[in-house]
């Protein structure tokens, strides 16, 4: 495995294999590693002939007093995980490398950006589109790896594909959780003991959730009214939004019907967690 830190480097590795016809499969990350970013590797291990993952802390998905500064990086770490994990290449880029002097150009989405993250965090998914609309440019993959824990971040990147005719296949792989439940994220690491126990409510309100769901409830209302509960009884948890919206155009729903996600974010401390599920109904 080798670690690329320019463009051009990346670039001139990538360009013979492709002439070749060899499969590329992609996986963008911020780095800090954990086993739901391994298991994309996994999977474009099994898809590609060339695994290619960027390790890329993005200033422009972050907004101001978010924790751009203080996201946890180690790249060393990163590197021996990623390779265990079948990568061949890291691309890991500095900032300068990866926007240039006096970058102006952005990729902007409306509707599917306004609600969810997109509503308290302005800004965030046009950097996120900005950054992965690069990485796409710059790697020219088949197959690009995204995890549903962030299941706007995934509907708005499809949604780009789409619209600007990029040439890759968006994968959407399954929230790879602790065994107590939480999702797993590399912003956990910020949670002491108590925060981390309180945390667990956030995939128990969603659990209980879908099994109200399971057994017949279909007012919309009434299951958001039942996460809201839970995650109030914590006096640690911060409710940012629970929403029930349409998974496919993240528009809030009040029949629990066909594609359904249910999407939770709060603030335990000063960190921010999101977490999610999908049903067909």
């Amino acid at each position: 495995m080798e670690i690329v830190r320019t463009k051009r480097e990346l670039r001139e590795k990538l360009r013979p294999e492709r002439r070749k016809g060899k499969v590329i499969g992609f996986v963008p990350t911020m780095g800090y590693l954990h086993e739901g970013h391994l298991s994309l590797m996994r999977k474009a291990r099994e898809d590609s002939d060339i695994v290619v993952v960027s390790i890329f802390v993005n200033p422009t998905q972050f907004g101001e007093g978010e924790d751009y500064e203080t996201y946890p990086r180690d790249l060393e770490r990163d590197a021996k995980l990623a390779q265990e994990a079948g990568a061949d290449l890291i691309f890991f880029p500095d900032v300068k490398e990866m926007y240039g002097e006096g970058s102006i150009t952005y990729v902007d989405m409306t509707g599917l950006t306004d609600t969810l993250c997109g509503a308290s965090r302005p800004g965030h998914f046009r950097g996120v589109m900005t950054v992965v609309a690069k990485l796409f440019n710059i790697v020219d993959p088949n197959k690009a790896y995204f995890g549903q824990k962030d299941a706007q971040q995934v509907a708005v990147l499809k949604k780009m594909v789409e619209d600007l005719d990029f040439n890759v296949d968006i994968v959407e792989m399954p929230i790879v959780r602790e065994k107590d439940g939480l999702a797993m994220s590399s912003r956990n690491t910020y949670l002491n003991g108590a925060q981390r126990e309180a945390a667990l409510a956030i995939s128990r309100s969603l659990f209980e959730a879908r099994s109200l769901i399971e057994a017949g409830e279909r007012d919309a209302s009434r299951v958001k009214e039942r996460i809201v509960r839970k995650l109030s009884s914590s006096p640690m948890i911060l409710i940012d939004y629970v929403e029930l919206v349409d998974a496919g155009t993240l528009k809030s729903i009040q029949e629990v019907k066909g594609s359904v996600l249910i999407a939770v974010a709060v603030k335990i401390g000063d960190t921010r967690l999101i977490d999610n599920v999908k049903l067909e109904v």
